[in-house]
């Protein structure tokens, strides 16, 4: 099997969007990444399950977002009966030995990521992506898991082409990237779908 680069977005993507792709197009081209897999969780364990719409109408969201032969839309964590990041990323590793992942997260994420169930031991597993989202950053670079991991992450010191370097960086390593993403959500397409009906259908 070839080995790719190969970025890592879980979500609910309830439903998945526009800022779905930006930020997965984003990695692509800055982290030199061959795809983009969007794992779409059967259901988040920090996200109440009212409101949430059925799995195979989030997988069918995703495939109608993604939009880019390179984004590539995933049922493994269905298959594979949970929904914990840790237990998907040590699966992965394990089916694609050859494959070098790199988490990809937004600003938000990085703020809770330690109430992430064995949030450190996906830290010492793959690289981790952070972008940056409006109202979120300070919070975020000052938080937790930024301070605890501060010796680990990758900056402009490093050269040039640090984010290009990230994929193959043995963990742990984290590196911000700042180019800042889509502002739509998925509460607000959300919105938008229940008032207007859903643009994929």
């Amino acid at each position: 099997m070839t080995a790719l680069k190969v970025g890592l977005l879980g979500g609910s993507f309830n439903p998945a969007h526009d800022g779905h792709r930006y930020i997965s197009q984003v990695a692509l081209r800055l982290l030199g990444l061959d795809q983009v897999w969007w794992l779409v969780s059967p259901q988040n364990p920090l996200k109440p399950s009212g409101g949430m719409a059925e799995y195979d109408d989030r997988l069918a969201s995703a495939r109608c977002a993604a939009r880019d032969p390179r984004i590539q839309i995933s049922d493994f964590e269905k298959k594979l009966g949970q929904a914990y990041t840790a237990k998907t990323i040590a699966a992965l590793k394990t089916h694609y030995p050859d494959h070098h992942f790199v988490w990809l997260m937004g600003a938000d994420n990085l703020i809770q990521f330690p109430s992430w169930h064995q949030w450190e031991k996906i830290m010492q597993m793959v690289p981790v992506a952070v972008f940056n989202r409006p109202g979120y950053t300070y919070q975020a670079l000052g938080g937790q898991a930024a301070y605890k991991y501060r010796a680990s992450r990758l900056t402009g010191r490093h050269g040039t082409r640090f984010l290009r370097q990230l994929a193959t960086k043995p963990a742990p390593c984290w590196a911000f990237v700042a180019e800042t993403t889509h502002k739509l959500s998925s509460t607000t397409l959300r919105n938008f779908r229940d008032n207007a009906g859903n643009a994929c259908s």
